[in-house]
């Protein structure tokens, strides 16, 4: 029984684009969610703390 290299590898080929697709995906995802996470929050009102008190 022969190995059939043309085959072999047109699949290599094609599990290379998928993990290339998919590093590519994987990064742009993170660049979105880190940006989300770092911008997409309501800033809560500054209060002033109690040293600012004269009345102890």
């Amino acid at each position: 029984m022969e190995i059939n290299w043309i085959v072999v590898s047109i699949v290599i080929i094609c599990v290379l684009i998928l993990i290339v697709f998919l590093i590519r995906k994987n990064q742009k995802d993170k660049k979105e969610y880190t940006h989300f996470l770092n911008n997409d929050f309501k800033k809560a009102k500054e209060e002033e703390s109690d040293l600012n008190d004269d009345a102890y």
